[in-house]
C-alpha cells in the first residue's frame, strides 16, 4: 500500500468521525493524536505489501504497545481504523 492512500485512508476516517485527529509519519509508522490537546490516540504501522496495520495504543506506562499480548494485532487499515473509533483504550488519555 502506497503512503498517499494510507494518508487517504487517515484523513478519511478523521472525517467520518468528526475531525479532531491528526496524524503524523515517524519511523515508518503513522501516529494518531487529538489536535486539540496532542493526546496520543494510535499508531499504526505498516506490515507486509498489503494493507494490513500493526495495531498500537499509547499505554499507561506512556509508551506504544501492542493491544494484544500475544506478538500485536495486525489487521486491515480501514478494520484497524474502526477499531479505534469504537474501542476506548484509544481515547484513554484524550
Amino acid at each position: 500500500m502506497k503512503d498517499d492512500e494510507i494518508i487517504l485512508r487517515i484523513e478519511t476516517f478523521d472525517a467520518a468521525n468528526g475531525g479532531g485527529v491528526g496524524w503524523y509519519e515517524d519511523k515508518g509508522a503513522y501516529h494518531l493524536y487529538l489536535l486539540e490537546t496532542d493526546a496520543p490516540i494510535a499508531r499504526l504501522k505498516p506490515v507486509g505489501t498489503r494493507d494490513e496495520v500493526r495495531l498500537g495504543y499509547w499505554s499507561h506506562r506512556r509508551k506504544w504497545e501492542d493491544i494484544d499480548d500475544m506478538g500485536g494485532c495486525v489487521l486491515p487499515l480501514d478494520q484497524a481504523l474502526d477499531h479505534i473509533a469504537e474501542n476506548s483504550i484509544f481515547w484513554t488519555w484524550t
